[in-house]
């Protein structure tokens, strides 16, 4: 972390919280996208707790040279997501490394809506799949505006109330790994932060958590998420539709 960079104080999971962040949700004046022909996605923003220090260690990391093809990078990252646990937090994956499409990538549990489904059942479905929890309709809180990823998908994020007693057990065909992120890693002093690229006029945005950065469109939701639900911002303060992806996550 930059010597200037500082974090706040975990936030404590609780009634007050849920209260909170439902009622900014329900005020929420949320964009919902046309699919104009791209493919329909949920992904869950999902809440638990967690202790600080109980994640002190993370085995996995990536070498400087896959660090590199960060827009913007400039060193001093290890690709490690340790000692980022705290308080309430949501779950992020690593994504498999034998996936076809955006493998190890970092993403919030979800998926393609099925013929019939809603944003809300995909979303509970694959959190299920993926990390091994099941929830039902009474835990989701709201919805986040839509997202059109570069990929050809409107994603749609769902912001599921998981509650202290949460046990992940990811499934090793899709996820790597799954971890707890303190809410107040979201709200870093240096996050979150822009980059510009040549391909595009838009900003990547990019949310430095542990030895990584988080881009698009998971750290668009993130933001959003920050923005609305903890820090109160008025919708129309809150809009992260034209924040940009790197270029390694439109294929």
């Amino acid at each position: 972390m930059p010597a200037d960079a500082a974090v706040p104080p975990p936030v404590a999971l609780d009634d007050r919280l849920r209260s909170t962040i439902s009622e900014r949700l329900r005020s929420h004046d949320r964009i919902e996208l046309p699919l104009d022909g791209r493919r329909h996605a949920a992904v869950a923003v999902v809440l638990v707790d967690s202790s600080v220090g109980d994640d002190a260690d993370d085995p996995f990391s990536f070498d400087d040279a896959e660090m590199s093809m960060i827009p913007g990078y400039e060193g001093g990252l290890d690709g490690r997501m340790a000692n980022v646990a705290g308080g309430a937090s949501f779950v992020l994956c690593r994504r498999s490394a034998g996936l076809n499409k955006h493998a190890s990538q970092w993403a919030l549990p979800g998926g393609r809506i099925d013929v019939g489904e809603t944003p809300i059942g995909a979303a509970l479905r694959e959190t299920d799949e993926e990390v091994g929890v099941r929830f039902d309709d009474s835990r989701v809180l709201g919805l986040l505006d839509d997202y059109a990823t570069r990929s050809g998908y409107v994603m749609t994020p769902v912001v599921v109330w998981g509650g202290p007693d949460v046990v992940l057990a990811p499934n090793p065909d899709e996820v790597l790994a799954a971890y707890r992120i303190g809410l107040h890693q979201l709200a870093r002093t240096d996050s979150p932060r822009f980059v510009d690229i040549p391909e595009s006029d838009r900003p990547v945005v990019q949310l430095p958590i542990g030895g990584d950065l988080i881009h698009a469109p998971t750290g668009a939701v993130l933001v959003q998420f920050r923005w609305l639900c903890l820090d109160g911002r008025p919708s129309a303060d809150a809009r992260v539709g034209g924040f940009e992806q790197p270029v390694f996550a439109w294929g």
